[in-house]
């Protein structure tokens, strides 16, 4: 069965992403797709037209995210989040890309770009690129070993330095304490 005949069955002959049924082609997902179903998605003209352009974007298109996000489809779910990403300074794209949650593997995926993999790139738990100095908010109780307390959900730690050959940890102080954190535990502060 050819991958077009795959999508077209997976996705009832849908746009995987805003559910329109005319001009549907196959997606390749860059950066390392080989074609197979699985590193796919079936969309429309106009979804391939906006994803393939760096113009504008039709915003208000891309509300249908908020549904198409929670398919249990991993290329589907990379797509979401690749255009909730580059939508991040709407405020209702934000608020999706933080309820979207990937797994690690699929959460690499999103955000692989083509060329300069080989950067260590630390991401907090919905995905956001992290830099140092910036500010971020626990998302959990952390009980802070070879020290007597908890940093608790929700304090802001500012300033923070990267663990620079670990894309996992981040420096930052809680307390007056110099921790280290896992990235998965923090949300980049606006």
């Amino acid at each position: 069965m050819s991958t077009e005949a795959q999508l077209k069955t997976r996705s009832e002959s849908k746009c995987e992403l805003c559910g329109e049924t005319e001009s549907l082609s196959v997606y390749e997902i860059p950066p390392n797709s080989n074609g197979d179903a699985d590193q796919c998605v079936l969309i429309c003209a106009h979804c391939k037209t906006q994803i393939e352009s760096s113009d504008s974007l039709d915003v208000d298109h891309w509300r249908c995210l908020n549904d198409s996000m929670w398919s249990q489809v991993p290329a589907v779910q990379v797509m979401a989040w690749r255009m909730l990403d580059r939508l991040s300074d709407e405020s209702w794209a934000q608020n999706l890309l933080e309820m979207l949650y990937l797994d690690d593997e699929t959460l690499h995926w999103a955000t692989a770009l083509s060329g300069g993999d080989d950067e260590v790139k630390h991401l907090d738990s919905n995905g956001a690129l992290l830099e140092a100095g910036d500010t971020v908010t626990l998302i959990k109780d952390l009980t802070v070993k070879g020290a007597n307390f908890t940093a608790k959900r929700g304090t802001a730690v500012r300033g923070i330095s990267l663990v620079a050959d670990n894309p996992e940890h981040i420096e930052g102080k809680v307390s007056g304490q110099q921790i280290v954190i896992l990235t998965k535990f923090v949300k980049k502060s606006s």
